[in-house]
């Protein structure tokens, strides 16, 4: 009988120490970051097509095939896993390389700019739509697990909560940040020139 009224106060004041809330949003973090490795495979999956279609016409453009491959293949070595997200340093690696075929693709889809051939082919237009598709939804996704992460972060740190995370080893979880805070932080030159001339004066 006492045991049992000990566990019974054990759980009361556990949940109102934010156990039950921890242990929700930390689900729900798991959750949405499997929703952004999820979005981050679907691209990396468009990308061979993408490179082949791009081969076809521009073959001479080795050097931004050959980034865009090994940009995907340093992805594709990462183990994004669920619990990725509870080492900060293997985080920082698969951030920088998504950062990184982020930067390659475009770089791709550039080089299509100079060959009007290449833009008009049905095969090439189906991927860039499918390309531009994936990005919005792998901003949803960041967006979401950001927000997850806010919300899971804020429980660990706050009081009587944090009590509870310090006693079950809950730590704050990394999150996306710019990928060049510095670049972002230059304001924009703009120049318009000389002004035009009014009346052909």
């Amino acid at each position: 009988m006492f045991k049992r009224l000990i566990v019974l106060l054990l759980m009361m004041v556990l949940s109102g120490c934010g156990y039950n809330t921890l242990q929700s949003s930390d689900e729900d973090i798991k959750a949405t970051w499997a929703e952004v490795l999820n979005q981050y495979q679907r691209r990396a999956d468009l990308v061979p097509n993408l490179v082949n279609v791009v081969k076809g016409y521009a073959a001479h453009e080795k050097d931004v095939l050959t980034e865009v491959t090994e940009a995907r293949a340093k992805v594709g070595a990462l183990q994004a896993t669920p619990e990725l997200v509870n080492d900060e340093q293997a985080f920082q690696k698969f951030i920088a390389a998504q950062g990184q075929m982020t930067s390659a693709i475009s770089r791709l889809l550039a080089v299509a700019e100079n060959y009007p051939q290449l833009k008009a082919d049905g095969l090439f237009r189906d991927l860039q739509a499918q390309l531009e598709g994936t990005e919005n939804r792998i901003t949803v996704a960041r967006n979401r697990y950001i927000a997850a992460v806010k919300g899971y972060n804020i429980t660990v740190r706050s009081f009587p909560s944090n009590l509870t995370a310090m006693m079950f080893g809950y730590q704050t979880k990394p999150s996306f940040t710019v990928e060049n805070e510095q670049a972002i932080a230059v304001p924009p030159k703009v120049d318009f020139g000389a002004p035009a001339k009014v009346g052909g004066q």
